[in-house]
C-alpha cells in the first residue's frame, strides 16, 4: 500500500511538515478544497508526495506562475523519482516560450489557424499515399514558398505528424515516430525549459510535450493552462481526461486572485475604435450590419473624449449613461442588437483573416468582447466599468474585482484542490476571500527556520498615509531611517508602495549612502532584469549595493534571493491601493457581501500581503540570516498586525528611530 513516506525524497521531516502531508493525503483521498500557509522553509512542494500517495491512476496537475517555481517542482520530482522511478512526471509552458514558428499575432490563434490549414494539406495528401508529410515533396514545396512573416503551416507541426491506415477505409492521423521517441526520452530525462526548442529540434515543442503528458501521472503547468476557460478544456481534452479525475496542487497560491481577474477584465482604447472603423468600412459592402455597428463608433469616440477632461487618473463610468449615448441615434433599439451584429461580424473577419495567414486579434473582436462584458456586467456586480487616463490617452475597462466564482468553479470541479504558498496570511481571511462560506480546510505553519538567524523591527513614529506624506518631521524620519538600515553590511532592498514615493526619497538619500552601489527599480521593464542581476552578483564580488524598488514591483515577488544575495529588506508604508471611487466601490461590494470584515479582505489584506512577499526574498534557507524592517507605524494596528504571521507578531520588535539606530548596532550579519 501506498504511503506518503513511499514518496517522500528526504531523510527527516521538517518541523510540521509531516502535519502538512498528512492533511493533504487526507484532502486527496477524501476530495474537498485545503490552503496551506506554509513559510518558505517548510518544504510545502513535498506536498506532492501525498497527492502521490493517493493517486490510485489518477493524473496529478500542479500549477505554477513562474518559471522559477516550475524549477522547484521540477526538482523536487527528479527527487522522488530517485526513490520512485517509475514515477513519470513532464510539464507544459505557454505556447508563447515554445512555439518556433515565426509570423505575428496571437501564438495561440496562430496556432490554431497554421495547424487547421496543415492538417487538411497533410490529409489531403495522405489520401494520395504521402503518409509522412514532413518527406512530401510537395508539403515540402510548399513550406518553402510561404510567406514566413504570414504562415500558413507549420513544418514543426508536420514534422510532428505521420499517418497509418484506418481501421475499414482512409487514413487516420498520429504522432511521428521521431515525436513519439523524443517523447519518450524527456519523460526519462527531463529538458529544462530554455532548451527544449533545440531539443525537440524541427518538432513542434509543444506537441511533444503535450504527447508526453498524456502518459504521465504529473504534469507541472503554468496558471494560464488552469485558469483560461478555453485554454484549459482544450488542454484536458488533449490529455483524454476530465478534471473529476484530476489531483490539482496550486502553487504560490496568493496569486490566484489577480491573476483571475485579470483573465476576466478587458479594456479599450481610442485607437481600438479607428481601427475597429477602418475594418468596417472594408466590411460594409458585403456583410449586412457592417455599416450599421460603424456609425455608432463616432459615438463611443465622443464618449472616450469626454473623459479626458477628467481630474481623476482612474474612476468608475456609469455603464447605463454610456449605453444610452451609444444607441441614441443608432440604427439599434438596444445594446443588445450591436453585441449580436459584433458577433457575427467579428467570426467573419477572424475566418477570413486566418485564410490569409493574418492571426492578430482584429479590433472589431475586441470590441465585440469590451462591449459583451460591459453588457453582462450590468447585472453582475462583481465587475465594475473604469475609465484609466493614461499618456496614451483614455482606457475603458469592464474590470472583475472578485475571483471567488471562477476559482470555486475551478477548485471544486476537479477531485481535490490544494492551495500552497508562503504568504497565506491569515489563512482564514483567503479562505473566505478565495471561497466565502464554502467548506474548506486550512492550516498555517510556523517558521521553521533559527529565530537566532533573524532580526524584525517595525517602526512605531513613520508613515506614507497620505494625510502625512508633506509632514516635514515624518518625511525626514523616513529618510533616517532608510540611511541608517542603508549602513548595514551587505546588500539590502527597500521598497516602497509606489514608484513616485520611491523616487522621492532615492533622490533624498541616495547620496547619503556610502560603499554601496544603489540600483533603482526603473518604471519600464527594459533594463530591470540586467540590473537586477548585476545587483545580486554584487557579493560574490565581495561589494554590495542597495536596492530602491516597488513593493508588487517587478523585484518584489517570484525571486529567490539565497544567501549573501540579500542580507535584508525594508517596506516603507502600507501598499495600500490609491483610495478612490473606484476602491470605494469594491469595498462597497465586499462589505455587502461579508460585512465590516469586507473592506479588511478587498483593500487591506492585498496590501499586507504585498509586503510579506517583499520582506520573504530574504530568508530562502535555514543559514540565511537577515534583518526585516516594516517602515509603517500602520502595521502595529490591530487588524493590520493580526494580519501578519504568527510568528512575526510574536519576534516583532516595536521601536522609534532612536531605538531602531540602537536595535541595528547590536545586531551581528
Amino acid at each position: 500500500m501506498d504511503t506518503i513516506d513511499t514518496f517522500f525524497p528526504y531523510s527527516g521531516f521538517r518541523p510540521g511538515q509531516r502535519h502538512m502531508l498528512e492533511v493533504a493525503a487526507t484532502v486527496a483521498r477524501d476530495g474537498g478544497i485545503a490552503m496551506i500557509d506554509a513559510p518558505t522553509g517548510s518544504g510545502k512542494s513535498s506536498v506532492v508526495a501525498s497527492l502521490l500517495a493517493e493517486r490510485k491512476g489518477r493524473k496529478i496537475v500542479i500549477a505554477v506562475r513562474t518559471i522559477s517555481q516550475l524549477t522547484t517542482f521540477i526538482r523536487e520530482l527528479e527527487l522522488v523519482k530517485k526513490k520512485q522511478p517509475q514515477i513519470k512526471t513532464v510539464y507544459l509552458v505557454g505556447k508563447g516560450s515554445m512555439c518556433p514558428l515565426g509570423g505575428e499575432g496571437d501564438v495561440y490563434r496562430r496556432c490554431e489557424g497554421v495547424k487547421a490549414f496543415s492538417n487538411s494539406l497533410m490529409r489531403d495528401r495522405a489520401e494520395k499515399g504521402a503518409m509522412i508529410p514532413a518527406k512530401d515533396p510537395f508539403i515540402v514545396q510548399q513550406i518553402r514558398r510561404m510567406d514566413k512573416e504570414h504562415p500558413l503551416l507549420c513544418p514543426y507541426y508536420i514534422s510532428s505528424k505521420m499517418f497509418v491506415p484506418a481501421e475499414g477505409v482512409g487514413v487516420r492521423m498520429v504522432p511521428s515516430t521521431e515525436l513519439r521517441n523524443k517523447a519518450d526520452r524527456v519523460i526519462q530525462n527531463p529538458v529544462s525549459p530554455r532548451d527544449l526548442t533545440e531539443y525537440s529540434s524541427g518538432l513542434c515543442p509543444y506537441e511533444l510535450m503535450m504527447h508526453a503528458a498524456k502518459n504521465t501521472d504529473v504534469v507541472i503547468l503554468n496558471y494560464h493552462h488552469l485558469f483560461d476557460r478555453q485554454i484549459r478544456e482544450q488542454l484536458y481534452a488533449n490529455l483524454g481526461v476530465e478534471e473529476q479525475d484530476i489531483l490539482l496542487l496550486i502553487d504560490e497560491a496568493h496569486n490566484c486572485g489577480d491573476v483571475i481577474t485579470g483573465i476576466e477584465s478587458v479594456t479599450m482604447e481610442e485607437r481600438d475604435l479607428e481601427q475597429a472603423s477602418r475594418e468596417l468600412s472594408g466590411m460594409a459592402r458585403r456583410h449586412k450590419g457592417a455599416e450599421a455597428v460603424r456609425h455608432i463608433i463616432p459615438r463611443l469616440t465622443e464618449f472616450i473624449r469626454g473623459l479626458q477632461n477628467s481630474a481623476e487618473a482612474e474612476d468608475w463610468f456609469d455603464p447605463a449613461i454610456f449605453d444610452r449615448m451609444i444607441v441614441r441615434e443608432s440604427l439599434y433599439k438596444d445594446m443588445d442588437e450591436i453585441v449580436d451584429d459584433l458577433m457575427g461580424l467579428s467570426e467573419t473577419i477572424r475566418e477570413k483573416n486566418q485564410k490569409s495567414g493574418e492571426f492578430r486579434e482584429t479590433a472589431i473582436e475586441r470590441l465585440t468582447e469590451f462591449l459583451l462584458r460591459l453588457s453582462n456586467s450590468a447585472t453582475d456586480p462583481s465587475f465594475l466599468t473604469v475609465y484609466r487616463r493614461e499618456e496614451s490617452g483614455i482606457t475603458l475597462e469592464v474590470r472583475s474585482i472578485d475571483p471567488a466564482a471562477s476559482l470555486s468553479e475551478v477548485c471544486g470541479s476537479h477531485a481535490c484542490a490544494i492551495l500552497i504558498s508562503g504568504t497565506l496570511s491569515p489563512v482564514e481571511s483567503f479562505r473566505k476571500y478565495y471561497f466565502g462560506n464554502a467548506n474548506v480546510t486550512t492550516l498555517s505553519l510556523p517558521n521553521a527556520f533559527p529565530k537566532e538567524n533573524r532580526l524584525i523591527a517595525c517602526a512605531s513614529d513613520i508613515t506614507t498615509a497620505y494625510s502625512m506624506r508633506q509632514n516635514k518631521d515624518n518625511t525626514n524620519r523616513i529618510a533616517g531611517y532608510i540611511r541608517a538600515f542603508s549602513a548595514l553590511k551587505g546588500n539590502r532592498a527597500i521598497y516602497f508602495p509606489s514608484y513616485q514615493i520611491l523616487e522621492t526619497y532615492a533622490e533624498q538619500t541616495r547620496h547619503d549612502i556610502r560603499g554601496k552601489k544603489v540600483y533603482i527599480e526603473p518604471r519600464d521593464a527594459a533594463g530591470a532584469g540586467a540590473a537586477l542581476t548585476e545587483f545580486l552578483s554584487l557579493p560574490a564580488r565581495h561589494e554590495s549595493g542597495i536596492m530602491f524598488a516597488v513593493t508588487g514591483g517587478k523585484w518584489s515577488e517570484g525571486l529567490d534571493y539565497r544567501g549573501e544575495m540579500l542580507s535584508g529588506a525594508m517596506v516603507i508604508g502600507l501598499p495600500l491601493a490609491p483610495f478612490n471611487r473606484v476602491r470605494k466601490m469594491m469595498i462597497e461590494y465586499y462589505r455587502h457581501k461579508f460585512g465590516p470584515e469586507g473592506e479588511f479582505l478587498c483593500y487591506t489584506l492585498p496590501a499586507v500581503n504585498r509586503s510579506l512577499q517583499a520582506l520573504g526574498r530574504v530568508l530562502r534557507t535555514p543559514e540565511d540570516r537577515g534583518v526585516l524592517v516594516l517602515g509603517e507605524k500602520r502595521f502595529l494596528e490591530k487588524k493590520v498586525r493580526d494580519a501578519l504571521p504568527a510568528w512575526m507578531q510574536e519576534e516583532m520588535i516595536t521601536c522609534d528611530y532612536d531605538t531602531f539606530r540602537e536595535v541595528l548596532a547590536q545586531w551581528k550579519p
